[in-house]
C-alpha cells in the first residue's frame, strides 16, 4: 500500500499572504497601494495646474515667431544699397534724447543685415529686471520705438513668459508654477512605474509603446495614456528639472546648492587695476571703442554691450547666441585704455554650468530653434492629452476606495519622505503631507462604511 502522505507545501505551492512576508509583503499590501493613491488621487488635485503650466507653455512655444510680426516695426530695417552701417556711436547717441536722464544698461548692435540696434535704459520705476529699450536704425541713427522690455524679450514674449510662470499674479503665482514643476516629477515616475508593471507580462514593447486601437472604453483611454506618457516621460522629467531651477522657494535651494558645488555661471572680473582712473562720460564713443577692441579679439554677433553701473570698473562685452551651437565668450575692457582687464571663453566654462545654460536655453526653445519649439509643442500636447484622458477615466469608474487604509509605518516612510524632499522642495514636501492627512482620514472613512 503507497504512502499517501502529503508532502509539505513547497514555496509555490503556498498562498500569496504565506509566501508575501516581510519587506514584501509590507511592500505589496500597504505601501505600493498608498503610492497609487498618490498617483492617482493627487494626480486630480494637481492636474488643473500642470494643464494650466503646459496650456501656458504651449503657447509661449509660438512666441519666437510671433514677436517679429508683433514689433516688426521695431525689428526690421531697410538695408539701403551698399549697406554700411552708422557708426555705434552715432546709433547711441540718437537713442539718449529718447529716455532723457536714463543709464544706459545695454547695447545690442544689430546682429543682421536688416535689424535694428537695441540701446537699453534702466528703469527704476518698473519692476526688478524690467527695462526700457530704445530700437535705432542702424543705416539712418532714426529711433524706430520704445519698449518695456523683460531682459532680452520685447513685450509679447514677456507677457507670455510672465503667464507661464506666475499667471500674472507676481511673486503669489509663482507659487502655482513651483507645484506643478515639483509634482511633475512624481506623477510621471510614478504613472511610469504603474504601467510598466501593468504591462510586465504582455512582454511586447508593442503593447508598452503603442495604445490599443482595438479596445474601447475606459481600457482604451488608460492605454492612450500610458503609451504616450512613456513617450514624453523624459522631457517632463526634464521640464520639471529645469523649471523648478526658476521656482521661488526651490529655485533658491538650486541657486545654493549650485554655488556650493561651485557650478555657477562663471563671469569676467571687471575690477580695474586702477580703480581711480575715471571712466569716459561719453557713453556712445566708449561704446564703439570697447565693441572694436571685442571684435578684435575675435567676438562676432550677436554681442551685448554692458556698461558698468559705478565709476572704476570694466565694461563687459558678451556674445549672447543662445541657440545651437552657443556663443558666450565675454570680455572685460579698460574703458579709458581699450585694455583687455579679463577673458572668458564658453569652452572653459565648467560642464555644469554648459549644462545649465544648455538645460535653460533647451526649456525655453531656443537651444535648438524650430526643432526644440516642435519638440515642446508636442510634449505640452501629450501632456494635455494625458490630463483629459486621465480625468475621463476616473469620471467612467469613479471607484470607492477599495484599499486598506495605509498603516502607521507605510505613511510614517512616505512622510518621512516628504519633510526629507521638504528641506529642498519646500512646495511639494508641504503639499505630499497635507495629501498624506487626508488621505488617512478619508481612507479610514471609507473603508469603516465600506459594506463588509
Amino acid at each position: 500500500m503507497s504512502d499517501t502522505t502529503l508532502p509539505p507545501p513547497t514555496l509555490e505551492q503556498k498562498p500569496e499572504t504565506t509566501r508575501a512576508t516581510g519587506l514584501r509583503r509590507w511592500w505589496r499590501l500597504e505601501l505600493q497601494p498608498l503610492l497609487r493613491r498618490v498617483h492617482f488621487r493627487a494626480g486630480l488635485l494637481v492636474a488643473p495646474f500642470l494643464f494650466v503650466a503646459a496650456f501656458t507653455g504651449l503657447l509661449y512655444t509660438l512666441t519666437p515667431q510671433l514677436e517679429p510680426l508683433v514689433h516688426r516695426e521695431q525689428l526690421r530695417v531697410t538695408v539701403p544699397p551698399g549697406g554700411a552701417p552708422l557708426p555705434l556711436s552715432q546709433q547711441v547717441a540718437s537713442a539718449l534724447p529718447q529716455i532723457p536722464g536714463g543709464r544706459i544698461s545695454e547695447i545690442r548692435p544689430a546682429a543682421a543685415p536688416d535689424g535694428s540696434t537695441r540701446v537699453t535704459f534702466a528703469a527704476p520705476d518698473l519692476p526688478d529686471t524690467w527695462t526700457r529699450t530704445v530700437f535705432v536704425d542702424p543705416y539712418t541713427a532714426r529711433p524706430l520705438g520704445t519698449l518695456v522690455t523683460y531682459g532680452e524679450w520685447l513685450p509679447v514674449r514677456a507677457w507670455f513668459d510672465e503667464l507661464h510662470r506666475t499667471l500674472m499674479l507676481g511673486e503669489v503665482g509663482r507659487v502655482y508654477s513651483e507645484l506643478a514643476a515639483s509634482w511633475l516629477w512624481v506623477l510621471t515616475l510614478s504613472g511610469l512605474g504603474i504601467w510598466l508593471l501593468r504591462r510586465r507580462r504582455d512582454r511586447k514593447l508593442r503593447r508598452v509603446i503603442a495604445p490599443d486601437f482595438g479596445a474601447s472604453g475606459r481600457v482604451r483611454l488608460r492605454s492612450w495614456h500610458g503609451s504616450v506618457g512613456v513617450w514624453v516621460a523624459l522631457v517632463l522629467l526634464f521640464l520639471s528639472a529645469t523649471g523648478l531651477t526658476w521656482s521661488k522657494f526651490a529655485g533658491t535651494n538650486v541657486d545654493t546648492l549650485r554655488t556650493e558645488l561651485s557650478w555657477t555661471t562663471p563671469s569676467v572680473h571687471t575690477t580695474l587695476a586702477t580703480p581711480a582712473a575715471p571712466t569716459p562720460p561719453d557713453v556712445p564713443a566708449t561704446a564703439e571703442r570697447v565693441l572694436g577692441v571685442a571684435r578684435a579679439h575675435g567676438l562676432t554677433d550677436p554681442v551685448e554691450i554692458t556698461p558698468p553701473s559705478k565709476p572704476g570698473k570694466a565694461w563687459v562685452v558678451q556674445q549672447n547666441q543662445r541657440s545651437w551651437p552657443s556663443k558666450q565668450d565675454s570680455l572685460a575692457i579698460d574703458p579709458a585704455t581699450g585694455t583687455v582687464v579679463d577673458q572668458l571663453r564658453f569652452a572653459d566654462w565648467p560642464l555644469a554650468a554648459k549644462l545649465a545654460r544648455w538645460g535653460i536655453d533647451a526649456h525655453m526653445g531656443i537651444l535648438f530653434g524650430l526643432a526644440n519649439q516642435i519638440a515642446l509643442a508636442l510634449v505640452a500636447v501629450g501632456q494635455l492629452s494625458m490630463i483629459v484622458w486621465g480625468f475621463r477615466m476616473w469620471w467612467r469608474r469613479r471607484p470607492a476606495n477599495t484599499d486598506p487604509p495605509a498603516s502607521m509605518s507605510a505613511l510614517v516612510t512616505v512622510g518621512a519622505a516628504a519633510v526629507l524632499i521638504g528641506f529642498f522642495l519646500p512646495v511639494f514636501g508641504a503639499s505630499l503631507l497635507l495629501f498624506l492627512l487626508v488621505d488617512a482620514l478619508r481612507g479610514r472613512r471609507e473603508w469603516a462604511t465600506a459594506p463588509s
